[in-house]
This record gives C-alpha cells, sequence and structure tokens, in this order.
C-alpha cells in the first residue's frame, strides 16, 4: 500500500471512529452506513501513482512504448519517462533528485547507488545489447570496414568518459586491434581520430545523423532505429556485449510499485516490447 493510500485509510478511521460517538450533549449518536463507508474505503485504494522512471538514453523509445503499455495494463499508475546518460543519471539521484527507478547502460552505476545504500534491492538485469559502427546514410568518408575509423582525417563522433557507450567502445576498439588485418597502431589512431564527445549516445548518434562525424560506435539498437544512418559489420567474436541493470531508489515513496514495473520489464511483457526494438534477453 503506497504511502498515499496509507493516509487516506488512517483519515476514514478516524472519521468513523468520531461520526460513531455520542453526539455533544444531545445524546444522539451518528453512523455512516457501510455504504459510505465502503465508497470512501473505494476513493482510497484509486488513489493514482505516477513513478519517474530514470533512463539510459538508448532506452528512450523502448521505455516510450513500456510506458503505453503498463499504463494501459495498470489503470491509476503513470510513468514519467526521463532519459540521459547513466552516468549524468546516477548523479541526479545521488544529489537527490525525484527518481522511483533507474535504469542503466551497464552495471556499475547502479551498483554505485546499492553501495552507497541509495537503492532499495539488489540490481536487475532487464535487457542486453551489441554495439555497431554507424557511419552518415551517404557516407561520403566511405568507410567500409571497422579499420576505417583508424584512417587518416576520419572523424569520429564519441561519448565522455564516464558514459557507458565509452566504456563498451574502447573494449571493441582493443578487441579489433587483436583482429587479423588490423593496423599495428588502430586502437592510438582511431582515440588520435575523436573529435569530440558526447554527453550521452543518443547525441553521438545525433551528430553522425547531420553529417558532423564519419564514423561513431553506439548500440545496435540506436542504428537499427534510424534510417539515417548506415552500419559498418563487425566481427562476431570482437563484439562487445552491454548489460541493463535496473535498481528502485530506496528513497522513492512508491517502492512497491516502482519493483512491480521493474519486474514487468523483466518479464514477458517487457521482454517483448525490448525484444521488437532489437534488445537482446537478459544474461543468464
Amino acid at each position: 500500500m503506497s504511502r498515499g493510500v496509507s493516509s487516506l485509510v488512517a483519515l476514514l478511521v478516524a472519521i468513523l471512529a468520531a461520526c460513531t460517538g455520542s453526539g455533544g450533549g444531545t445524546g444522539t449518536s451518528v453512523s455512516v452506513l457501510p455504504s459510505s463507508a465502503a465508497s470512501i474505503a473505494a476513493s482510497a485504494a484509486s488513489v493514482e501513482v505516477e513513478l519517474t522512471i530514470f533512463g539510459a538514453a538508448s532506452l528512450k523509445g523502448a521505455l516510450e512504448r513500456a510506458e503505453a503499455a503498463y499504463e494501459a495494463a495498470n489503470p491509476g499508475t503513470t510513468l514519467t519517462i526521463s532519459t540521459d546518460s547513466s552516468a549524468a543519471l546516477e548523479t541526479q539521484i545521488e544529489q537527490g533528485a525525484p527518481a522511483d527507478l533507474f535504469l542503466s547502460a551497464d552495471t556499475i552505476h547502479p551498483q554505485k547507488l546499492v553501495d552507497a545504500g541509495l537503492a532499495a534491492g539488489a540490481p536487475i538485469n532487464v535487457a542486453t545489447n551489441e554495439l555497431a559502427i554507424i557511419t552518415p546514410k551517404d557516407d561520403v568518408a566511405h568507410l567500409t570496414i571497422p579499420f576505417d575509423l583508424a584512417k587518416a582525417g576520419i572523424r569520429v563522433i564519441a561519448a565522455g568518459d564516464e558514459v557507458p557507450i565509452t566504456t563498451y567502445a574502447t573494449q571493441l576498439v582493443d578487441n579489433l586491434a587483436g583482429e587479423p588485418g588490423a593496423p599495428a597502431d588502430f586502437a592510438a589512431a582511431y582515440a588520435r581520430n575523436v573529435v569530440s564527445k558526447e554527453d550521452n549516445v543518443a547525441a553521438v548518434r545525433a551528430k553522425i545523423e547531420l553529417g558532423e562525424g564519419d564514423g561513431a560506435i553506439v548500440y545496435s539498437t540506436d542504428a537499427r532505429a534510424s534510417d539515417k544512418v548506415a552500419t559498418i559489420a563487425l566481427p562476431a567474436a570482437a563484439n562487445v556485449p552491454a548489460r541493463y541493470d535496473g535498481v528502485v531508489v530506496k528513497a522513492s515513496p512508491h517502492v512497491e510499485e516502482a519493483t512491480r514495473f521493474l519486474e514487468w520489464l523483466a518479464g514477458p511483457a517487457g521482454q517483448g516490447i525490448l525484444g521488437e526494438l532489437g534488445f537482446l534477453p537478459p544474461s543468464s
């Protein structure tokens, strides 16, 4: 039972106690009919709950679909979605931002909330993802293989050092450097080609869509969601799995309801939505 419902029920009890007592000096007692009490109780039980969901930028499309589906299946519950870099969202929660649930594109930032005593429970894995190299649709730089990201003059768009996609991209670049045919200085040359570091992966993709960069490493779901980019095939052995974990915020006034939504997202209904957008099932 949420705090709002608990307060209304307590008020109902007080009203019943007052109304069934003796009238002051008149000797007349007043009683509340059972139907009236039931009506008040029903109103208390129908109090609406608004959940604020902080989610990784790469989850925006999935969360928008989940919002509509969950609200339709759970009348009285409203979801408010806020997306950004997982690092930025985690920092906001640490600083007291009123979030009920945090969905991150990695395991590191949810665990930080757990370690700081700011989580209501252990993280739950809701999805996994893979990486992709994208170029503008017209690809004026003519990138055709992953190693082309290290060619002289190529403008690579990346994300900030604290953004999860950067950690995954670094692992991918290291893996590619070990692939047959890789230039001897592939990782260093790639790093030299980075011309900007964006706040989140959505901003990285946007710059490629606008032609402000020649190539970037993003999540495969980001590449799939845009008709303004092309992709470069990656060796399966070099690709990097990305894991999405969610955690309920301890300070939430709706811990029970937020937990219910997190479990729904990790369950069949939520997985159906995520799967349609290219996300992979939670890791075992």
